[in-house]
């Protein structure tokens, strides 16, 4: 190996490991750690981050750089995206590192009780600083790509999808959106009604089903935990994953499809490839991917009839209660009603996207300054009103009920719905190359479909982007009909 590349490798297994320490305490902070520890994590997470900066923007990394060399798919995989990381890294002065991680910090933290509040005034000048630093990083990181400033963002979620691109996909599905929706919500007008489950549904028991359809999707608790925090996630690392979800007695749904979504993304970064751990290449492939992952368990495999099948006689020997509110039937209607509502992490698969697509373009004009962040809710509300039809009543149901902005994430949104699109055509090519798949489903056996994603995505890393693992995966790039098809197919048909 050469001596360059040999010493990069070493320096960026070192960089990984500030990662996870990072990732760590940012699990800590959302599932452990009492109020008062805020102020000194902010500091400890903005320390941590200013160490893996100094790390990589170090004089020598660009000599070893220029003298590295590499052959074979995944090492000249590899020292290419330690370039990329590199050319990002040094755009940015590590003290705008660290204050932004500051601010995000800070602001997140308000932005907890002014969501509770519904006081928008209340986070509004934290998340102007946040909003601030972005369009500062973006602006350094433009410059040194050549990228535009949103872009340049994007970048850092999903290497090499831009806004440009993303757009059309986002202008055809308004389209449909027009279309479809007034279509599935006449047909379920007319429709039986869904019987609502009657609780309690006592946590314990929800805890243990969680656990054991995580286990069934490949969880491994020897390297997992199942927390609790106020909003689902999934954290840590490859080696010591860390999921959350959110329990209530009045209503089990949302905890059992949280933990399946975030068990989507654990079971990826759990199947990573163990030879390229803490290094570029040995990465998850962007967060595009990384929901096409989650999505593919909760809304194509767990939503789906024949997993429901499954699914109904285990909430019964759970919860007791009345056999027929656990029908396959009855609990589609349930968990694939159709409404437009306003919270983004409770709306369907087809409303999902316009609340992405909303995002997506506030979050282009307040990082290019044509929107300024007192506006923010007005703007918000004007475009929910657009795309859905309705307005929200307040700023916790509008503007203040994601976390992503205020903790410095800008060009992450796109990923959510590209993420649903990708889900729905590796579906279609799993359901083509494996078979009986949808009668292992109705078994709850999701082995068959775990082990073809491993094969086709997990195990493939960072060393394809977006679109080229795509091709890998179903033998063509991004095919939005894909997903289009699926909705119409579960909806309409």
């Amino acid at each position: 190996m050469n001596p360059a590349y040999q010493r990069l490798k070493a320096r960026f297994a070192r960089i990984a490991t500030l990662g996870e320490a990072q990732a760590m305490l940012g699990w800590d902070a959302s599932a452990m750690m009492p109020p008062g520890g805020g102020a000194a994590r902010g500091e400890q997470l903005a320390t941590l981050a200013g160490l893996a900066h100094e790390l990589l923007t170090a004089p020598e990394v660009a000599d070893d750089l220029a003298a590295a060399e590499a052959s074979g798919d995944w090492d000249s995989a590899n020292l290419e995206l330690m370039r990329r990381g590199h050319a990002r890294a040094t755009a940015l002065p590590t003290s705008l590192v660290e204050a932004s991680a500051r601010a995000n910090s800070a602001c997140e933290k308000v932005w907890r009780g002014a969501k509770a509040a519904s006081d928008f005034a209340a986070v509004r000048p934290f998340l102007a600083e946040v909003v601030r630093l972005q369009r500062e990083t973006a602006q350094a990181l433009s410059a040194a790509s050549g990228l535009s400033p949103y872009d340049a963002l994007m970048e850092g979620y999903q290497r090499g999808v831009t806004a440009a691109e993303v757009e059309p996909v986002f202008t055809a599905y308004e389209a449909f959106l027009r279309e479809a929706l007034p279509q599935v919500e006449e047909r379920q007008a007319r429709g039986p009604a869904a019987v609502p489950l009657a609780g309690p549904f006592p946590v314990p028991a929800q805890r243990a089903l969680c656990r054991g359809l995580s286990q069934r999707v490949g969880l491994d608790y020897d390297h997992a935990r199942l927390d609790e925090s106020l909003h689902p996630f999934c954290g840590g690392t490859p080696t010591d994953i860390r999921i959350t979800t959110f329990y209530s007695e009045a209503e089990v749904s949302k905890a059992l499809m949280g933990v399946l979504h975030e068990t989507g993304h654990a079971v990826y970064e759990r199947n990573l490839p163990g030879p390229w751990a803490r290094q570029p290449v040995g990465e998850a492939a962007g967060m595009a991917a990384h929901e096409s992952q989650s999505l593919i368990v909760e809304m194509q495999a767990c939503r789906g009839d024949a997993f429901l099948r499954f699914l109904g006689p285990q909430l019964l020997a759970s919860f007791g209660g009345e056999a027929g509110q656990y029908a396959p039937d009855n609990l589609g209607r349930l968990w694939r009603h159709v409404s437009r509502g306003f919270i983004r992490v409770d709306a369907d698969e087809i409303t999902y996207p316009a609340h992405v697509i909303l995002r997506f373009r506030l979050e282009q004009v307040l990082i290019g300054g044509q929107l300024d962040v007192a506006d923010l809710p007005g703007a918000w509300n004007d475009g929910f009103h657009q795309l859905l039809g309705v307005r929200p009543p307040d700023d916790a149901r509008g503007c203040l009920q994601d976390i992503h902005w205020h903790d410095g994430a800008f060009g992450y949104f796109p990923s959510y719905t590209l993420g649903a699109m990708a889900a729905a055509q590796l579906m279609r090519a799993a359901r083509a190359e494996v078979p009986g798949l949808d009668d292992a489903l109705g078994q709850g056996e999701l082995a068959p479909l775990m082990g073809w994603l491993r094969d086709k995505v997990h195990s493939q890393g960072n060393r394809l982007g977006f679109q080229a693992l795509l091709r890998h995966a179903t033998g063509k790039p991004l095919d939005p009909s894909d997903f289009t098809a699926h909705l119409r197919a579960r909806y309409l048909a």
